[in-house]
């Protein structure tokens, strides 16, 4: 299953590279996210790769998925291109992030950044991988010393429910850690904590193909994953929380509900 995934994502891969520095044609799916036809033609070949040795799963890509969010069955979450704002500006923090779930379980995954050469996976029970380098949470226990992810939904234009909670969650933790990074691509995010090179991520407004591939990679690595309140994380959850599990505890106490 694994190996059928990375062989996909490495053709996918392609397309993305020869986009990255080429011209592109941007659309606007609302006031600030945007789309490309990078990636439309890469969702449209990850499936099509995707639907010869997976026929019986339902396909939920970010580009087609027709207002289908969560399955509760057999579906695999694809995002073509998550960070298609770097991709347009050059920025090479971006991936392929496809995500096997069953059941509400997550089965496999593979997180693939073609430009910089990264390719993440990890497959149930049988631990998560970067390149072949088996991959371990960080062992930070200070929050005080631990670096965090974040990013910022697409509604923040709006300075709705959404800008307040972004606000009022940076302002509260903010001062109790080493510092925030934003990458602006929440799959790679999961993976670079999986790595160990964060301590903890956090975000709202997130799509299960954002994260479905990211999750299982984390939890292979030793990491854990809620939302804001500190309850078990679903699929289609309004926050999501992800860390080494050293500092999760201390972390939510810094997030308001949402």
């Amino acid at each position: 299953m694994i190996e059928i995934l990375k062989s996909i994502a490495l053709k996918g891969g392609e397309i993305i590279k020869e986009g990255f520095t080429a011209s592109k044609d941007i659309s606007h799916k609302g006031v600030v996210d945007l789309v490309t036809q990078y990636d439309v033609q890469t969702e449209q070949f990850l499936i099509q790769e995707l639907k010869k040795h997976f026929n019986d799963y339902m396909f939920i890509g970010e580009e087609g998925h027709e207002d289908i969010i969560v399955s509760p069955g057999k579906a695999i979450y694809i995002d073509p291109i998550d960070g298609t704002t770097n991709f347009i500006h050059g920025l090479p923090h971006l991936a392929i992030s496809m995500g096997i779930w069953e059941d509400s379980v997550p089965i496999a995954g593979i997180v693939y950044n073609p430009i910089l050469n990264e390719m993440f996976w990890a497959q149930r029970g049988k631990g998560a991988y970067c390149n072949g380098v088996k991959l371990s949470v960080s062992s930070q226990n200070n929050l005080q010393q631990a670096l965090i992810g974040t990013g910022f939904p697409y509604a923040k234009v709006n300075k709705g429910i959404e800008y307040e909670w972004v606000i009022k969650c940076m302002t509260a933790i903010l001062p109790n850690i080493q510092d925030i990074r934003r990458y602006g691509a929440a799959a790679l995010d999961l993976c670079y904590l999986a790595q160990g090179k964060l301590d903890a991520f956090y975000e709202i407004d997130l799509k299960p193909w954002d994260v479905a591939a990211g999750i299982l990679i984390l939890q292979e690595a030793g990491g854990k994953v809620s939302d804001s309140s500190n309850k078990p994380y679903h699929l289609g959850a309004k926050s999501i929380v992800a860390s080494n599990g050293l500092v999760h505890d201390e972390l939510t106490k810094y997030l308001y509900p949402i």
